[in-house]
C-alpha cells in the first residue's frame, strides 16, 4: 500500500519556524517528484515548492518565496519542508503527495497524497 504521512505541524509564533516531513511507505519515494500543497479554511489548495527525483526544487507561491526550503533524504523515503519566518497568512492545513510525471503546481498531477498536518501562525 502506498502511503505518505506528514508530520512536524502545530502552533507557531509569527516570525517562527517549522519543519514539515513526509515519510514515504510501500513504495520508493527517490522515483517520484515530491509536492508540498496548502489549503486555508475557504481559500483552494495550492502548490508551494516541489522537488523533482533529481533534487531539482521549484516554488510556485511567490507569498513563501526566500522563506519556505524543500528538501529530499532518499535514503530515509522522506521528503522535508522547511519553514521560517512564518506569517499568520500561512495558516493552513499542508499536504505533501507525490508524482511519478514530475514537478507540477495542478493537484491533479500528483496521484499519493498524505493526509495533512494543521499548521498555524497566531500569537
Amino acid at each position: 500500500q502506498l502511503q505518505l504521512v506528514e508530520s512536524g505541524g502545530g502552533l507557531v509564533q509569527p516570525g517562527g519556524s517549522l519543519r514539515l516531513s513526509c515519510a514515504a511507505s510501500g513504495f520508493t519515494l527517490g522515483n517520484y517528484a515530491i509536492g508540498w500543497f496548502r489549503q486555508a479554511p475557504g481559500k483552494e489548495r495550492e502548490g508551494v515548492p516541489c522537488i523533482s527525483n533529481s533534487g531539482i526544487s521549484t516554488n510556485y507561491a511567490d507569498a513563501v518565496k526566500g522563506r519556505f526550503t524543500i528538501s529530499r533524504d532518499d535514503a530515509k523515503n522522506t521528503g522535508y519542508l522547511q519553514m521560517n519566518s512564518l506569517k499568520p497568512e500561512d495558516t493552513a492545513v499542508y499536504y505533501c503527495a507525490a508524482t511519478r510525471y514530475g514537478c507540477s503546481s495542478y493537484a491533479r498531477n500528483y496521484d499519493t497524497w498524505g493526509q495533512g498536518t494543521q499548521v498555524t501562525v497566531s500569537s
